[in-house]
């Protein structure tokens, strides 16, 4: 087991041993993450009407991020390529804009929730003597790594504008001294741990 995500011998949920490197690399892009997402939600007033709370806390953005990352992890539920050319643009985005006020609040507390639980697990890791700390992914955190993954990339892909899986491979043969080299190495990194991740579970 190494850099890759495997079944545990108890076969439930899944396992991989990361180095002092790799954690403090994923540690640091979950906190990044964090803070593109933003501060979440205020704790809600105890003494508050709950009926009120909840018709207050739906009332989200109505207007797509401009950051080309926040877009790609907040999309437009309504709209893009295959709507056809019958597709009316302004109700499209008025539906668009509705079911975002209604959804995006949840959207971005639920992304919020999967990175810090990324950043709390690895907080809980102890490297042994070989360098190297086991992490085992059960339930709910499996899931909860498994969206977290899945942002980091959408985030990177849109920083070095990726749109198709085959972009990735020309970047991948980027010369050394590119400034975007690192940037893609942990995207494909990721999708790795993300591919691995999935067959285990």
């Amino acid at each position: 087991m190494g850099g890759v995500f495997e079944a545990p011998e108890s076969g439930d949920g899944a396992v991989i041993a990361l180095d002092e490197i790799e954690i403090s690399i994923l540690r640091s892009l979950a906190v990044q993450l964090l803070e593109l997402i933003g501060p979440g939600e205020p704790e809600p007033d105890p003494d508050a009407d709950p009926l009120a709370a909840l018709f207050a806390g739906s009332d989200g953005p109505t207007e797509p991020p401009s950051d080309p990352a926040l877009a790609r992890l907040f999309p437009d539920a309504y709209g893009g390529p295959d709507t056809g050319p019958r597709a009316d643009e302004a109700e499209l985005r008025a539906h668009s804009a509705e079911f975002r006020r209604f959804t995006e609040n949840d959207l971005r507390t639920r992304k919020r929730m999967d990175a810090l639980a990324v950043v709390r697990s690895l907080d809980g890791l102890t490297p042994g003597g070989d360098g190297a700390a086991v992490l085992e992914l059960t339930g709910e955190l499996a899931l909860r790594w498994l969206g977290s993954l899945n942002d980091l990339r959408l985030t990177i892909a849109a920083r070095l504008d990726i749109t198709e899986d085959d972009e990735s491979a020309v970047l991948f043969r980027l010369p050394d001294d590119d400034p975007r080299k690192p940037m893609v190495m942990a995207y494909l990194w990721l999708g790795g741990l993300q591919e691995t991740l999935i067959e285990t579970l």
